[in-house]
């Protein structure tokens, strides 16, 4: 495991291989955030259409 280590220190191959796990990293702690902060939307949404579709049914009856 250390020769590995040594051997994608040195080769530019590893460099771009730990480039790219770093951005894909960054692209999920991003997707993380947004998907959390936007999760009080879609609640509110969905109360919103709730309480719309019970007073329709109210109003039927």
């Amino acid at each position: 495991m250390h020769q590995l280590l040594r051997k994608l220190w040195r080769e530019e191959d590893g460099q771009d291989l730990i480039e790219y796990s770093l951005l894909i990293t960054f692209i999920a702690i991003a997707t993380a955030a947004v998907v959390g902060s936007g999760a009080n939307s879609i609640v509110g949404i969905w109360k919103t259409g709730n309480s719309q579709i019970q007073a329709a049914n109210t109003a039927t009856h």
